[in-house]
């Protein structure tokens, strides 16, 4: 199908009310005289919902299973991201005029603008959070990342079959969330965070109320009573922004059982931990950090981006939260690895191990038992 033909139903569908279906497709191709065969009918239709209001080229990839990231590179190479870890798939995007017309029309789909006047953005398409960059900036050429949001409702103990140490880990996670304390899950990019706090929320008692704020609706532990808010970006103009700051602090007018936010990346992170010093125990989130020992360090930078100073965040930190746990990639599994207790000493927050994976053992340390109380 020629360009001209594509823009054509396109226009067709866009000038007309009602969403693009398949069955709306079929009939623009229909009423632009084009013939559809029985057998190629459902592909035409499905390579033109992705041209037209899907992903383009990078669909397919998204919809394979297991893959948490796509990424269009400079050369107009496709690659994907998963358990195998990244991956080129030998797909290529046509052209740099097409990579860039393609990214233009994701950040517009997504409420966003993509120039010369702002060659960054990104927004948010289905469970699918997209990020763009044009050239100059983007020095080799246009460059997309798509990042899936998978909706993982896998329980503990399924998640468990491929850990180290499975039963002392499930044991112990199991103990965080009955004895209400306030945990993080940390770790690095596709680590496998929000999936274990999704499955330690599904641990939660039934009869609690589980509020979750994040910035990419992402977590549906299997628990009946879950409510989410999702934060907003402005318009161009920057207004009607709602940010997580704001959201957390809304969920203290909401009745909750259990405080959750997504992940901490700035300075909602003041909000979080004054509302855990509230009264909130029992609340979860995950954070960045490619180490148990990169915590304290994380949680400090956040907190300077909400104007504290490291020392109140090291005594506010200390008092709000219990524990971290740190989770990693390793051959292709993610599990916990490390188990700490939060504190505060001559001035600066501390980690102390509880439990932590040594290459096939699970061994305790100083902190297990204050936890495990």
């Amino acid at each position: 199908m020629r360009g001209e033909q594509i823009a054509a139903v396109r226009e067709r569908l866009t000038t007309s009310a009602g969403p693009v279906t398949a069955e709306r497709i079929a009939e623009a191709v229909r009423a632009e005289g084009l013939a559809l065969g029985t057998g190629t009918t459902a592909q035409l239709v499905r390579t033109l919902r992705n041209q037209l209001v899907g992903l383009g080229p990078l669909q397919q990839f998204v919809d394979l299973p297991g893959v948490t990231d796509v990424v269009l590179d400079g050369q107009g190479r496709i690659w994907t991201d998963g358990e195998e870890g990244l991956v080129e798939t030998g797909a290529r995007v046509g052209s740099e005029d097409h990579a860039r017309a393609l990214a233009r029309r994701l950040v517009s789909v997504a409420g966003g603008r993509l120039d010369e006047g702002h060659p960054c953005a990104d927004g948010r398409i289905g469970n699918c959070r997209i990020h763009a960059v044009i050239p100059p900036i983007a020095v080799e050429g246009t460059m997309i990342s798509v990042r899936v949001a998978r909706r993982s409702t896998a329980g503990l103990g399924e998640l468990a079959r491929h850990w180290t140490g499975a039963a002392q880990w499930v044991a112990a996670l199991q103990s965080l969330v009955t004895r209400r304390r306030n945990y993080l899950v940390s770790g690095a990019t596709g680590s496998g965070k929000t999936s274990l706090l999704a499955a330690m929320l599904g641990e939660v008692s039934r009869g609690e109320r589980l509020v979750v704020v994040e910035d990419t609706t992402e977590l549906t532990p299997q628990h009946p009573h879950v409510l989410h808010l999702q934060s907003r970006e402005g318009n161009v103009e920057g207004a009607g922004r709602v940010d997580m700051g704001q959201l957390v602090r809304e969920t203290l007018r909401m009745r909750p059982d259990r405080l959750i936010v997504g992940e901490c990346r700035g300075a909602e992170l003041r909000d979080f931990l004054t509302a855990m010093n509230t009264g909130h125990a029992g609340a979860g989130g995950t954070v960045h950090a490619n180490s148990p020992q990169a915590v304290p360090a994380r949680l400090i930078a956040m907190g300077a981006l909400a104007g504290l100073a490291p020392e109140t965040v090291a005594v506010q930190a200390a008092a709000a939260l219990d524990a971290v746990v740190h989770v990693e990639r390793r051959g292709g599994r993610r599990m916990p690895v490390a188990l700490s207790a939060l504190g505060y000493q001559d001035g600066r927050l501390t980690l102390v191990p509880a439990l932590r994976t040594c290459g096939g053992d699970v061994v305790r340390g100083p902190a297990w038992q204050d936890l495990s109380q």
